[in-house]
């Protein structure tokens, strides 16, 4: 099993909830979008721990097992297709979640999320994690 991690869920397996810990572990590879490290660096840095968050995620990313994913022009075409089925159902939610939804479908991973909105992407691999 292949997982991408949004922020919120990031956030929440560094806090060490069980639900994202166990699988996360039971995952043969973690996925980050360069986005949700875009999401990190800007709550980082409006925190009171900016040194220990990042020394925190520096040694998460040097973890084998995890991939950070970069925007491509594959990822602009996913993004494009997923913004326009949001827009045709009238159903838009936040443009970086679309870019995380977006990486999830050209890694093929499972995206793991707190957030809701995600169930209105047709077709997107993804757990709603039970909020702690």
């Amino acid at each position: 099993m292949k997982v991408l991690l949004d922020t919120n869920a990031y956030s929440a397996l560094k806090r060490g909830y069980p639900e994202v810990v166990d699988r996360v572990h039971q995952a043969h590879q973690v996925v980050l979008s360069s986005v949700v490290l875009g999401e990190l660096a800007f709550g980082f840095r409006n925190g009171s721990r900016y040194e220990q968050n990042k020394r925190q995620l520096d040694e998460f990313l040097r973890n084998p097992h995890v991939r950070v994913r970069a925007v491509t022009q594959s990822t602009a075409e996913h993004f494009g297709q997923i913004a326009a089925q949001l827009r045709r159902n009238g159903t838009p939610i936040p443009t970086n979640d679309i870019w995380i939804a977006a990486h999830a479908f050209e890694s093929s991973a499972e995206l793991l999320s707190y957030d809701h909105h995600f169930e209105g992407i047709e077709d997107l691999r993804w757990v709603l994690l039970a909020q702690s």
